[in-house]
């Protein structure tokens, strides 16, 4: 038996990412703990896996709900997401990298000593940004991308964070410049930290590095990139990762088509948006199941909608015929793994890329997500629902990522590492 330790960002989707790849490792007999920020303290434990806690800032003064700091934080920069994507880059992406640095190195002396106690086998974290205690600890370690793709920069794809079409590349260079410019002294700084701390420079424009053993992304190949160049050997593609779960859910009673409404648990904070969404879809012949959010108790949903602050997710796309979402990676591959066609509204950070391809590759549509209206929005989902060359394409990708599971295949490659 080995100790593997997985280390995720805290939020939900790279957590439920790791925990379905932790339940197959557990299973074949390794010991999997999690190392997650102190707001999720429990919530690995109730799956079945030992937990150790680390704080990305000093503690509250009250009690925190889990990835409160990241709710509050989305909450109070909501009117930047009404901007154009390159304005955000200085605006809202750059903020977000810093508060994130700033957590990597409060929590790198804790991480430390974690990793000193457990003398892991193996680390696999999903991160946007460098840990440094992560190269510190000698043992191997796995990278795993749960965001968009277009994280791992290449001249032949659209830049990471803008939604630009991948058939036109006029404005790639004018936001690449952008990007450099508005991270520039960001990535300065913690580039400077991380030599400090044993993890050596990042490389150009990243704040994080690949590792030197594996690294895995998780995206259908039918919506992957074509590159100029491909990645190397320590890259792998994982089609989907769905963890297991042994929640129910019974849809609301009708013979309607049934819409899966969410826009992730930092999106729906949003409590304005989530209110238009709700009167956009007031009159629509369908039933909705709305997963309401961390703000549920600020706005009611219409009679023809259920819904709950939080929903089992995995439990509910079997059962829905389509999906609206913000395009989280997450949820977005989720849906490929069940096999629903999808609307997609894009609120920040990868989202826009993935509404972008998504729209491009023709299993969904992307809408903009301000500027709405209700007839745009109900033609889309009654267009999706009608087509059924697109329902035959998804059960196909459905067929070879349920049949060939993507926690297996990373639970494998991270033994072949052992």
């Amino acid at each position: 038996m080995s100790t593997i330790v997985f280390f995720p960002e805290g939020a939900y989707g790279p957590t439920n990412n790791c925990v379905g790849i932790g339940q197959v490792l557990q299973e074949r007999g390794h010991r999997v703990v999690f190392v997650v920020e102190e707001s999720f303290a429990g919530t690995l434990e109730a799956q079945g896996f030992e937990e150790r806690h680390v704080r990305l800032a000093p503690p509250p003064e009250a009690e925190e709900a889990p990835g409160q700091f990241w709710k509050d934080f989305i909450r109070d920069t909501a009117p930047v997401f009404r901007k154009p994507t390159v304005e955000q880059l200085a605006e809202f992406v750059e903020p977000t990298f810093r508060a994130l640095c700033d957590g990597a190195r409060y929590a790198d002396d804790r991480l430390r000593e974690i990793f000193a106690e457990l003398e892991p086998a193996a680390i696999v974290e999903d991160n946007v940004v460098a840990f440094p205690a992560v190269k510190h600890s000698g043992a191997p370690w796995v990278r795993i991308v749960s965001c968009n793709p277009l994280e791992v920069k290449d001249p032949a794809i659209p830049p990471v964070f803008s939604g630009y079409p991948a058939d036109d590349p006029s404005g790639w260079e004018a936001f690449r410049r952008e990007y450099l410019r508005a991270l520039g002294p960001l990535h300065a700084e913690f580039s400077a930290f991380c030599e400090e701390r044993g993890a050596g420079p990042l490389p150009e424009g990243d704040l994080i590095h690949a590792s030197e053993h594996l690294n895995l992304y998780v995206y259908p190949a039918e919506l992957d990139y074509a590159r100029a160049a491909p990645l190397g050997p320590t890259w792998q593609r994982v089609d989907t990762c769905v963890r297991r779960s042994s929640d129910t859910y019974e849809p609301p009673a009708g013979d309607e088509p049934l819409v899966y409404l969410s826009l992730g648990s930092l999106g729906s904070a949003d409590v304005e948006l989530m209110r238009r969404l709700v009167e956009l879809l007031a009159d629509a012949p369908y039933r909705f199941v709305v997963s309401k959010g961390p703000q549920a108790g600020e706005y009611e949903l219409a009679p023809n909608m259920t819904g709950a602050e939080y929903l089992p997710q995995p439990a509910i796309l079997p059962q829905v015929d389509l999906v609206i979402t913000h395009g989280g990676n997450n949820t977005t591959t989720e849906c490929f793994h069940f096999g629903k066609p999808l609307v997609v509204l894009p609120i920040f950070w990868d989202q826009y890329d993935n509404a972008q391809r998504v729209h491009e590759t023709g299993f969904g549509v992307r809408l903009p997500t301000y500027e709405l209206d209700r007839g745009e929005l109900h033609g889309a989902i009654a267009r999706l629902l009608d087509d059924s060359a697109l329902h035959a394409r998804l059960a196909a990708i459905t067929a070879r990522a349920q049949g060939s599971p993507g926690t297996v295949r990373a639970a494998g490659l991270i033994e072949r590492l052992l």
